[in-house]
């Protein structure tokens, strides 16, 4: 496998667009509730409608099936994720998972110690996009020194 370490035109931003049928619920769940800063909004003609949200670094996890029906069975007790599932880190999982499920969120799994030494959490938002919620508990740093973590 080849990575090249310097593509000739390189990705500024990873930007998840989601349609919400019912815009002001995903607003509420996701900017007042889950805390994500509002960058900018528009309307337009017929009521169009978009707010882009801050959601700190951005990362594409890629995983295989064997490692996604793995995920599903630690953090959400064989439940199946859905194919895009987003995932949020913050800085207590358990609160954050109660605001959410306050907000109208429904909690697929509770809060719960992987063994990557994160503290998960799955939640249903409105809509029905499936999210996690995780917590770090180790640095990459110390996750990476174990066994089955590579890191380039």
């Amino acid at each position: 496998m080849t990575i090249n370490p310097s593509p000739k035109t390189p990705v500024r931003q990873l930007r998840l667009v989601v349609e919400a049928e019912d815009y002001d619920a995903a607003l509420t769940f996701f900017r007042d509730a889950l805390g994500l800063p509002e960058q900018a909004a528009f309307e337009g003609d017929g009521d169009a409608r978009v707010t882009i949200l801050e959601a700190g670094r951005a990362t594409l996890e890629i995983a295989n099936p064997a490692q996604v029906r793995m995920i599903d069975r630690i953090e959400a007790d064989g439940k199946p994720s859905a194919k895009i599932r987003i995932a949020f880190e913050v800085d207590d999982s358990a609160a954050a998972t109660k605001d959410l499920v306050e907000a109208g969120g429904t909690v697929i799994a509770e809060p719960r110690e992987t063994p990557w030494k994160s503290l998960n959490s799955r939640l249903e938002a409105p809509d029905g996009l499936q999210i996690t919620l995780f917590q770090e508990l180790e640095s990459l740093e110390e996750r990476s020194s174990k066994p089955g973590f590579t890191s380039p």
